[in-house]
């Protein structure tokens, strides 16, 4: 299969995570190793390259314009692959040099890590002209038209470019850069694509030190190999790879289009089911054209069952306010005017609009009789056996880890009796990571919560399922980040949680939008299933292709390659002098 091939291909792995990304790196792997272009016997080897460069740099040596440098031969064991005969293993320091360090003296050009613009591997406009005095530390670099300089300071954001241009006032770059001005007869282009290629990744990344911000430094950079191939070859490689990513452009922007048309389908299609969501407009939910993301569609219906658009209202249903009647005799007399009292919610802080026989309270309300919905364990001491206890980490999609809870000293945990665990309790995160749900498990009972935990023990009266979807649906999920507060951890307050208000439908109604909901969510789930088959169908079939094209030669002539230990060329293991 050719490259060509592949590309009228794209369709059937556009899906593919990363496709274009993808893409890009197969044709900077053929490029580099040889197999996107002919070989032709008549080029002049890269051996004879490598000796011209090392006659270059003893004169600039000698003329005292650049420093010496070690350089060694590029040893069997570190090639990581073989190239074909005409080419060379070379360091960089064989095929670029630095142009020397100054301190600025007068107004200059600073080129930071921040003014590259690694897509188009060039200098980008935000470069800033400075005064001496306002100079960085770090302004000490030379560059001239032509060099390529390449961030050593989180290498692996490909911070590359070739300066392209003659600045004025004199351009000085950052010392997080590795200068390489090209010898004669190395294609600063080849070069740039080199640096961006996955071997040279590899080097760099097994060669990078420090956490915050890994680097990789100067010494390390320049005995980085390269693959080196003649002049001619440098320039046809360059040709075609120009060609094959402007191309990729192209189905980059292609995809985007398509994403965005179907986005805005997508969109259409919501919009569409919200206004009327009745079984004769599922279908443009679960379109077979355009995929509309299973989150977003998850938070879809449950907005609409919350705002009781999911199922038809009966009018036969028990009004939400005798249930509500119900649970308020259940409860001890509270007093008027506590932040759990549902009448002190002011009209514009309700998220939305109920149905007739539905009805706004809030969750404290809700909660069973003398329950208060509150948090857990201040500081709790963790032994080997003691109470499990619940923390925002073991916390999972609905769901909780009991195998990988913590233990809470018993001693400790009988403090906070009143978040002591039931079968059933609903508990909410509420620092950090704010709002997930999950009920207790029957073998959680007896349990706590640390203080990051909310434990609400619903009304018996009513469906605990539809609470919980109440609790996850996009409006109490916005009136929680609403409320915040904090610094260092931010959370919500119990206090303002107990408040939140909460849309009561007929308990009928409330057993028929659950049952709706879950009938929805598995056709989400099975769509969302059918989604990741189908990228995992690209994915497989774009590892195929590229296996397919890296294995089989380019090389139409059938030259002949160089053997793993061959490096053409004089190898030098002292500095060059002058």
């Amino acid at each position: 299969m050719t490259l060509e091939t592949f590309f009228e291909k794209f369709d059937q792995f556009a899906d593919a995570p990363d496709a274009v990304a993808k893409m890009r790196e197969l044709v900077l792997q053929l490029a580099v190793t040889g197999k996107l272009v002919a070989q032709d016997n008549r080029d002049k080897p890269a051996s004879s390259l490598v000796e011209s460069a090392e006659a270059e740099r003893a004169k600039l040596v000698a003329a005292r314009k650049i420093k010496a440098r070690l350089t060694t031969a590029v040893e069997a064991d570190e090639q990581p692959y073989e190239l074909p005969s005409s080419w060379a293993w070379a360091r960089l320091s064989d095929v670029g040099y630095e142009l020397g360090q100054k301190v600025p003296d007068k107004r200059f050009t600073y080129i930071d890590v921040g003014g590259i613009d690694s897509d188009k591997g060039r200098i980008s406009d935000r470069v800033e002209k400075l005064e001496p005095g306002d100079a960085p530390s770090r302004a000490r670099k030379l560059v001239a038209r032509g060099t390529v300089i390449y961030s050593t300071v989180r290498p692996y954001l490909l911070n590359i470019a070739i300066v392209d241009q003659d600045f004025d006032p004199e351009p000085i770059a950052s010392t997080a850069f590795g200068i390489l001005h090209p010898f004669a007869g190395i294609n600063n282009r080849y070069l740039f694509y080199w640096l961006r290629s996955a071997p040279f990744t590899a080097y760099v990344q097994a060669g990078m030190k420090g956490m915050a911000y890994p680097a990789i430094n100067d010494e390390k950079f320049y005995s980085g190999y390269i693959a080196l191939p003649p002049l001619a070859e440098q320039k046809r490689i360059v040709a075609k790879v120009d060609e094959l990513m402007a191309l990729c452009d192209r189905l980059a922007l292609q995809q985007q289009e398509r994403e965005t048309r179907h986005a805005a389908l997508a969109r259409a299609s919501l919009a569409r089911f919200a206004d009327a969501p009745t079984p004769a407009n599922l279908p443009f939910l679960f379109h077979p054209s355009y995929a509309i993301p299973p989150a977003d569609l998850r938070k879809s219906i449950l907005t609409l069952a919350v705002q009781g658009k999911l199922v038809p209202q009966d009018p036969n249903d028990e009004p939400a306010g005798e249930l509500l009647a119900q649970i308020r005799g259940d409860h001890r007399v509270q007093k008027k005017g506590s932040k759990a009292d549902p009448s002190q919610i002011a009209e514009d802080e309700l998220p939305h609009e109920v149905p007739f026989g539905w009805c706004w309270s809030c969750v404290q309300e809700l909660a069973q009789a003398n329950e208060s919905v509150t948090y857990g364990i201040l500081k709790p001491v963790w032994v080997e056996v003691g109470v499990p206890t619940v923390r925002v980490t073991e916390m999972k999609t609905g769901l909780i880890d009991v195998g990988a809870l913590p233990k809470c000293d018993p001693q400790r945990a009988a403090k906070f009796s009143k978040t002591t665990l039931n079968e059933s309790d609903l508990l909410v995160s509420k620092d950090g990571t704010i709002g997930k749900t999950a009920f207790v498990p029957r073998e959680l009972a007896g349990g706590n919560i640390t203080q990051h935990m909310l434990r609400f023990a619903i009304s018996k009266r009513l469906d605990r399922d539809f609470v919980r979807l109440c609790i996850d649906a996009p409006p109490c999920q916005a009136w929680m980040v609403g409320e915040t507060k904090g610094v260092a951890l931010q959370g919500v307050n119990v206090g303002d949680f107990r408040r939140m208000p909460l849309p009561v439908p007929p308990l009928a109604e409330q057993r028929r939008i659950v049952a709706k909901v879950e009938q929805l969510m598995s056709l989400v789930d099975a769509l969302e299933t059918q989604l990741a088959a189908s990228r995992a169908t690209a994915a497989n079939l774009l590892s195929a292709l590229v296996a397919g094209l890296t294995s089989a030669s380019a090389n139409a002539n059938g030259a002949p390659h160089a053997s793993p230990g061959q490096r053409p060329g004089k190898p030098s293991a002292k500095p060059i002098k002058g």
